[in-house]
């Protein structure tokens, strides 16, 4: 009678899942994830992946032996053994990394003490040769993946490398979602249901609702207009269209459409949304929730989005929480941060979601605010997932950079980019506003400026300068940045509107408005995406041209003002501060060269200006910097150091209500807590200023890494968290 080797024992039901059963399982589903050029490979993966599990010890420990035993690294010698490099080696990093990671390539001199690919190759292992008695591998093509590799790389060595490296991560995609979805479907674990969208119905709704737009002013005719050269061009195929439209436009309405279009058309199975900020998501959200209502489930994926919540019911709540894990969804709104770490991480607990943005509409808002120093890297993989995936981008904005230009040169040479907006002669129809420099301005003098207006916003570049603003600032006025937390942005926001909302009703033509009615907001550039206000005046401290024009949208925002302005800044006391930096001195050039730097031609200019200058930045952080040969890919290192947000701000968390605290409790008595859930009550803070309030013993973390302010002195509910204990006058 032959031996039971055991992969997984059903804890509740003492069921009994077999190496064999489970590693056959595991490949099936690998090959169905894979795309057609991989899927003889990953089948190979899915069963070499667990034969670690036939050595003896491990069998023990199965069995509740106490003892540790490294399978992984079995399936990988044996890959070694049996397939020629490049396939073997993109085996090795999979299998040897599906529970702990994809490890960095290492040097052939490592030891086995290290944890390398090299080093642990060379780590010694228990008998596990009885897995050919049970499974039977194939012999994929070595030189046709080779082919496939060398495909659209040219002679370009660092561009070998990283296909290569993309194509490991995908791979190591398909294996650890098949293996986990096999063992949780035999340990109990996959039971939840899946999120459903009908894209037929939804598009139904979307139609609907552009034929119920009467199109009688000049702005509603040429916004028909221009939504008109985007839905001309759905039947035309390409792998990245950009929709280059301007504010006031419609651009999410259209982009739905034309999303929809190709998904029904192409036969896609997702529709993903990405979104560079937390803020702009909610309002994407709400937007197709109520447009779409039950025939769309949508998935969000966002830090500060909890499946939590009690008016979530239980199936969608349990469905989404799964689908979070690995964006098996038809419907996806999550950040550009969640969506570029999905592709550059090492992890299965990331990585599991990259091989389902195979066969999807890939949505990119707000395109033009990848960061620059991560610009190749964002491109390459939107490049890889629209070329070898059979996915499409759209790359959807108001400022648009030349991306065809950028691709060609920072990406693949050949991606098939499509310009969706060819005529621009009618982006004039969308000013609503005039660009004036006033130049160097004393505090003072700016806010008497701004005081004169029914209502302004005032939005500079550094939080300190917008609190002292604020305090400075008399009458109706609002205060926003990230010192306070999500709970009070949020609360100031809706006042915000409010407040607009009856100095409108009062005073509809703007003239009379006494001193006391007018309103002030203070901010830093928190405000300018996916917050829709609308002001007489916006003040914009000198900076980027994209931050300049998205503060205007902003002003007069929708249209019913004949004149209104947006004024380009600097404080005078602040010069030596080098206002605005780099990107601040190209406007500079852009305002004396042009009336309207809102114009095409000032756009494109800013933008071939800027990335020349920053040609080396977008370069410096791609994974081939260190690395020359296929075999020492720092996987590990690279992931680890992958930040596209600014590393130098953390999180502090400023308990509020009894939610917070009762949260902030838990955390202190038991190390842990959902970190969702306190996103809510969290500021942004530099590392310095948290190690000073450490040091001033109004912050801890108790161990968790979790910081939480501890003295509610140090907290301002108008201008958030304050770095010195509030003074108290006692009579």
């Amino acid at each position: 009678m032959s031996r039971l080797y055991k992969a997984h024992i059903n804890e509740e039901t003492g069921e009994v899942q077999t190496v064999k059963e489970h590693s056959e399982n595991t490949a099936r589903l690998c090959a169905q994830f894979a795309v057609p050029p991989l899927k003889e490979l990953m089948y190979v993966m899915g069963l070499l992946h667990d034969i670690g599990k036939y050595q003896p010890s491990f069998q023990k420990r199965i069995d509740k032996a106490n003892i540790r035993v490294e399978h992984s690294i079995c399936g990988a010698l044996e890959a070694k053994k049996r397939y020629p490099d490049p396939l073997g080696l993109l085996m090795e990093y999979c299998i040897a990394g599906h529970h702990s990671g994809i490890p960095d390539g290492g040097a052939y001199n490592d030891t086995a003490d290290q944890s390398t690919l090299c080093g642990r190759l060379k780590r010694e292992t228990e008998d596990y040769s009885v897995y050919k008695e049970e499974l039977s591998l194939s012999h994929p093509d070595g030189q046709a993946f080779l082919q496939y590799l060398l495909n659209d790389c040219g002679q370009d060595q660092s561009l070998l490398i990283d296909k290569f490296a993309f194509l490991t991560r995908y791979c190591f995609s398909c294996l650890t979602d098949a293996d986990s979805l096999d063992t949780a479907a035999f340990c109990g674990g996959g039971a939840a249901g899946k999120l459903n969208a009908d894209f037929h119905h939804c598009l139904e709704k979307v139609n609907a609702r552009l034929d119920s737009f009467v199109c009688s002013t000049g702005l509603q005719k040429a916004r028909a207009l221009l939504q008109k050269q985007v839905f001309e061009k759905t039947e035309q195929d390409a792998e990245i269209y950009l929709m280059n439209m301007p504010t006031g436009s419609g651009k999410t309405l259209c982009s739905v459409k034309f999303a929809l279009e190709r998904a029904v058309r192409r036969e896609k199975k997702r529709i993903i949304y990405v979104i560079p900020y937390n803020s702009i998501i909610d309002q994407t959200a709400d937007v197709l929730e109520s447009l779409f209502g039950s025939d769309a489930q949508i998935l969000r994926h966002q830090s500060t989005f909890s499946y939590d919540r009690d008016d979530d019911k239980e199936d969608y709540r349990q469905a989404a929480k799964c689908a979070s894990e690995n964006w098996d969804a038809p419907l996806i709104i999550t950040t550009a941060v969640q969506f570029f770490q999905s592709i550059y991480a090492n992890k299965r607990g990331k990585l599991r979601r990259l091989h389902h943005m195979a066969d999807s509409i890939l949505v990119f808002d707000e395109a033009h605010l990848m960061p620059v120093e991560y610009l190749q890297p964002c491109l390459r993989a939107i490049a890889y997932i629209t070329k070898y995936l059979n996915s499409e981008a759209v790359f959807l904005t108001a400022t648009m950079p030349d991306f065809a230009g950028l691709m060609r040169r920072y990406a693949l040479p050949d991606s098939s980019v499509t310009e969706l907006i060819t005529d621009t002669s009618l982006f004039s129809e969308f000013k609503k506003c005039s660009f004036v420099r006033l130049g160097e301005m004393p505090e003072e003098a700016l806010l008497q400026k701004a005081a004169q207006y029914p209502s302004s916003l005032l939005i500079v570049n550094r939080k300190a300068k917008a609190r002292k603003l604020y305090q400075m600032c008399g009458g109706r006025n609002y205060h926003l940045s990230t010192y306070m937390t999500s709970l009070d942005r949020k609360r100031v926001l809706k006042e915000i509107k409010e407040e607009l909302q009856r100095l409108e009703q009062e005073f509809p033509d703007g003239t009379e408005v006494p001193e006391e009615r007018r309103i002030t907001i203070l901010s830093t550039s928190l405000i300018e995406a996916g917050v829709d206000l609308d002001v007489h005046a916006v003040f914009r401290e000198l900076t980027g041209l994209d931050s300049i024009l998205q503060a205007g949208g902003r002003c007069n925002r929708e249209g019913k003002r004949k004149d209104a302005d947006v004024y380009i800044f600097e404080f005078a006391d602040d010069l030596k501060r080098a206002s605005g930096g780099e990107r601040g001195n190209i406007v500079k050039g852009m305002l004396a060269r042009y009336e309207d730097i809102s114009c095409p031609e000032s756009i494109a200019e800013y933008y071939d200006r800027l990335f020349r200058m920053k040609s080396e930045e977008i370069q410096k952080n791609t994974i081939t910097q260190e690395c020359t040969n296929i075999k020492s890919i720092p996987f590990q290192t690279y992931a680890e150091q992958f930040e596209l947000i600014d590393a130098k701000t953390v999180s502090l968390v400023v308990p509020q209500d009894e939610k917070s605290r009762e949260l902030v409790k838990k955390l202190q008595y038991t190390g842990t807590v959902p970190e969702r859930e306190l996103q809510l009550y969290a500021c942004s803070v530099y590392q310095w200023e948290l190690d000073d309030l450490v040091r001033q013993h109004a912050a801890e973390d108790w161990g968790s890494g979790i910081y939480c302010l501890t003295s509610p002195d140090y907290y301002n509910r108008k201008t958030g968290i304050s770095f010195e204990a509030t003074d108290y006058l006692i009579e």
